[in-house]
Parts: structure tokens; sequence; C-alpha cells
């Protein structure tokens, strides 16, 4: 089974711009790339519907945070028409409870109109000290956020809330398999990502020096790359 179709997932607080820089060296090596909106829906579930419901014949599936949830959730639905899967800087854990509660203020804040979006303040927990200075790298982060806005990330949220645990799945993914991680990512640490690439069978772990949390964006052309020769595999 090859696939025909390419799936990039989202994480939260971003859009279609977060793989910009990675769809023009991928398209070549298949028919489609499909960016889902992961704005829509308050449930995982559905989330991964709508994006099974939107495309056609076989996958390969990457996402990067709570776009790897996402393509879980999608495994977890239609594993038969998985024939790739790209998990990056995500987690097949559910929420600690701390995460829990810090998820569930951020909502209340927002509903009580102080979203604010990614702010200078919080640039450190997802991107590597040596790029917070990096307009290129910065720029796309608030102007991804600025798109998505309170309602959007507060679907967002409540999504990920909706996520089971996903690592009773690993040990029976049986398609080539990329896990990668930023070495210094602070929300998805890399011993998160070992748990996932040690429970499934074959899967190959790439972790990407002096990044933190988005490697699309901090290292495209290395995050490019390895996806390149995870398609090929």
């Amino acid at each position: 089974m090859t696939a025909d179709t390419l799936v990039l997932i989202p994480g939260l607080l971003n859009d279609a711009e977060l793989w910009a820089r990675q769809v023009p060296m991928l398209d070549d090596l298949v028919d489609r790339i499909v960016i889902p909106d992961t704005t829509a829906h308050e449930d995982i579930r559905e989330t991964a519907a709508q994006v099974l419901a939107e495309t056609e014949g076989a996958l390969a599936v990457a996402g990067l945070s709570m776009g790897g949830y996402v393509a879980l959730e999608i495994l977890r639905q239609a594993p038969d028409r998985i024939e790739r899967l790209a998990l990056i800087d995500t987690s097949a854990r559910q929420d600690s409870e701390e995460q829990r509660r810090r998820r569930t203020g951020l909502i209340e804040l927002a509903d009580k109109g102080r979203f604010k979006g990614v702010t200078p303040r919080l640039l450190p927990m997802l991107v590597h000290r040596s790029r917070l200075e990096d307009a290129a790298v910065t720029r796309p982060i608030f102007d991804m956020a600025g798109r998505i806005g309170k309602d959007g990330f507060i679907r967002q949220q409540k999504a990920i809330l909706s996520r089971e645990d996903s690592r009773d799945l690993l040990s029976d993914i049986a398609v080539p398999t990329l896990v990668m991680c930023g070495r210094d990512d602070q929300l998805t640490p890399v011993e998160l990502s070992e748990e996932m690439a040690n429970g499934i069978p074959g899967a190959s772990l790439h972790v990407v020096e002096a990044c933190g949390h988005l490697p699309a964006l901090e290292r495209p052309q290395e995050c490019g790359e390895r996806m390149r020769s995870w398609l090929q595999a």
C-alpha cells in the first residue's frame, strides 16, 4: 500500500504556516498534501473523523504536538488507512492532573476575554533560546496564534483535554514510523518521544539538536529531510 496523500497536522495555536517550509520539500513524493484545520471541534475524535472524511485512500500522517494527538486518534479510528506515521514533539500520554488544571485555567482566562495568544514571555517554552530574537521563527508563531484566535484556541484546548491515552496503541503500529523531537523541548520532553519510539516496533527516533518544540520552524531543513526519508523508507 502506497499513500497518495500526506496529511500534515498542525499543533496548538498553529495553522498551515507551520509546515510552509516542508511542503515544497515533500510534494514531489505524494499526489497531494492536506493540512487540516484543527480548530473546528471540541473533541479530538471529531477532529480525527473530519480528517478521515476529507481524505481518501491510504494516508501518510504527520502531526506535531496537538497534531500528534490527532494522528494517534486517526490511527485508532482507521488503522487500515494509515500507511506511514510521524509523531513530532508530541506524546502518547494523556495530560497529568497538573497539565489538565493548567489547560482548564487557560480556557477560563480566554473565556473571560484575556486570550493573549503567544506572547514574548511564552516563547522560551516553544523555541530554543538561540532563536528568541529570530524573526523568521518568531513572527510565524505570533501570526498563527493571531489567526487561530480566542475561540479556536478554546476549541483546540478542549479537544486536547478529550483525548485518550494512546500508549496501548503503540505496540500494534506496523507501519514505517518516525518519532522526532527537539532536544530542548520543554513542553513534550525527549523522554516522551523515547517512550513512543521504544513502544512502536521498528520506529525511528530522531532528536533535533539545539531545538525546542517546533522543529518545523526552528530547523526546517533538517525536519524536512527527515520527513522526506520517512516517506521514502
